[in-house]
C-alpha cells in the first residue's frame, strides 16, 4: 500500500505533540477514561500506572552521546510519527526516549496518532501481522517518503515476547508482564539507544 494513501499532511496537521498527548491522557483520565473505546477499571489502571512511568522516563531517558551526535546532524526535516495508545505498557517505557531523542533536532517532528483511531494506518505498518504498538515511522517532511520505521519494542525484548507466545512455559499473563518493566529498569535504555544509532545511520 503506498504510504502516501494512509499517512497525509492533512493528519499530521491533526496529530498530537508529545505534550498534547499528554494532556489527552490526563484529561481522559479526569473522567475516568482511557484512550480507544475500553475504559474498564483495568484499562484505566494501566494508564494511570503508565502516566507515572512515563512521568519518571521524561526526567531519567538516557540517551548515548554518540547517537545525541547523530541526530544533532541530521539536515533532512522529518516527521517521527508515532502510533500509540495511553493503556501500552510498552509506549509508555519507550516515547519518553523517542520524544527527548527527537528534540536534540529542531528539523524533527513529532507528532502521535492513536491506533485505534487509525487502522488503516496500523494495518499499514503490522508486526508479525499484529497491531503491536508503539510504532514510529520516520518519515521525510517534504514528501512524506519513508525512512526507517521502529517498533513495537527492542529486539531482545521482541524475541523474549516471541518466544512466551510460543510457550509460556506455566507462566502467567500478570508475570510476563511484570517481568517485561523489569526488563526495561533493568536496561536503562541501553538496547533502544543501540538500534537508533542503526537506524540514523
Amino acid at each position: 500500500m503506498p504510504i502516501t494513501t494512509v499517512i497525509t499532511p492533512e493528519l499530521i496537521k491533526d496529530s498530537f505533540t508529545y505534550s498534547s498527548y499528554r494532556s489527552h491522557i490526563d484529561e481522559l483520565l479526569k473522567e475516568e477514561k482511557t484512550t480507544g473505546n475500553n475504559h474498564s477499571p483495568d484499562m484505566i489502571n494501566y494508564t494511570r500506572m503508565n502516566v507515572q512511568r512515563m512521568n519518571r522516563w521524561d526526567k531519567t531517558v538516557v540517551i548515548n552521546a554518540e547517537l545525541r551526535e547523530k541526530v544533532e546532524h541530521l539536515t533532512t526535516p522529518q516527521i517521527w510519527l508515532v502510533l500509540t495508545e495511553a493503556w501500552c505498557g510498552d509506549a509508555a517505557q519507550n516515547i519518553p526516549f523517542i520524544a527527548k531523542l527527537s528534540g536534540h533536532n529542531p528539523l524533527i517532528e513529532l507528532r502521535f496518532i492513536l491506533r485505534d483511531e487509525n487502522p488503516e494506518i496500523m494495518d499499514a505498518y503490522l508486526t508479525n501481522g499484529g497491531r503491536s504498538i508503539p510504532k514510529l515511522i520516520a518519515l521525510e517532511k517534504d514528501n512524506l517518503e519513508e525512512l526507517f520505521t521502529w517498533g513495537p519494542r527492542p529486539q531482545a525484548l521482541q524475541q523474549k515476547y516471541l518466544a512466551y507466545r510460543a510457550d509460556s512455559k506455566g507462566i502467567s499473563q500478570e508475570e510476563f508482564i511484570n517481568s517485561i518493566h523489569l526488563w526495561y529498569a533493568r536496561d536503562k535504555n541501553g538496547n533502544i539507544n543501540a538500534e537508533f544509532m542503526a537506524l540514523i545511520d
